[in-house]
């Protein structure tokens, strides 16, 4: 393992109003991420609002900073979110561990829940959507439309509704499959689009509701990832929760 600076996790440099939130003995670590912030620079122009403020090295999928008694320190990333989703993203100290957890995303067995507020009436308080979505890539650009041949799983669950025009609904979203836009996609393909969604929502209903009450993000956040590993022959679980946003409540009640 590489050696760490003493006061690595008090002297992370962290983005605006990003916030450690958990992490355990192995380095695996968990952070609130505001909407608007990036999941990592894209280039050193991006540093000052991604997660961390500083270098990110592509090819290793780490930040890299300057320490103060141990040389140049990193942070890998383990997963994204996209800016405008707000919520629980992880990483890791230490790159053996972060191939650890990489894995358990691979193979699915990373848990996560989301809430979102929608527009619309959903149909009924439960339900398990399964789409094949075609995912278009150029230019660092993504694109995902329902009429392709990745498979996407979600479980769908109604937290509360209210009536109006346009009607709203706080909604719980459970992904069994980790794919880029994926809730966006699902959620919009049932009459249930994303209250500031630009990509996939509806323009005109977002247009009114920022207008009525001021808020322009997107209203998705990942509110808690739960997951179990094995290193070094002995089992550990890590469970993580960003709170909801105050905006999504009084959303609901405006």
């Amino acid at each position: 393992m590489s050696e760490l600076a003493s006061d690595y996790w008090s002297r992370l440099p962290l983005g605006r109003e990003v916030r450690l939130i958990a992490r355990d003995e192995n380095g695996v670590a968990a952070f609130a991420k505001p909407a608007g912030v990036l999941s990592h620079p894209n280039t050193p122009r991006d540093e000052a609002r991604a997660l961390l403020s500083c270098a990110y090295d592509h090819d290793r999928e780490c930040f890299v900073w300057p320490g103060a008694d141990a040389g140049l320190q990193r942070l890998w990333l383990l997963n994204r979110l996209d800016s405008a989703t707000s919520g629980v993203i992880l990483a890791a100290s230490e790159e053996a561990v972060a191939r650890t957890i990489k894995g358990q995303f691979a193979r699915r067995q990373v848990h996560k829940v989301y809430q979102a507020l929608v527009f619309g009436r959903p149909r009924a308080p439960q339900e398990v959507w399964r789409d094949r979505l075609a995912v278009d890539r150029r230019g660092g650009v993504v694109r995902v439309g329902t009429a392709g041949n990745v498979p996407a799983e979600a479980h769908f669950s109604v937290l509360r509704r209210k009536p109006g025009q346009p009607p709203l609904a706080l909604v719980q979203l459970d992904p069994k499959t980790g794919r880029s836009h994926q809730l966006r996609v699902q959620c919009a393909r049932r009459g249930l689009p994303i209250v500031g969604d630009q990509t996939y929502g509806d323009f005109r209903l977002n247009r009114e509701f920022a207008r009525h009450t001021g808020w322009k993000r997107l209203f998705l956040h990942s509110l808690e990832t739960n997951l179990r590993y094995e290193l070094a022959g002995r089992n550990f679980s890590f469970t993580a929760s960003a709170p909801l946003p105050e905006e999504f409540a009084a959303a609901m009640v405006a």
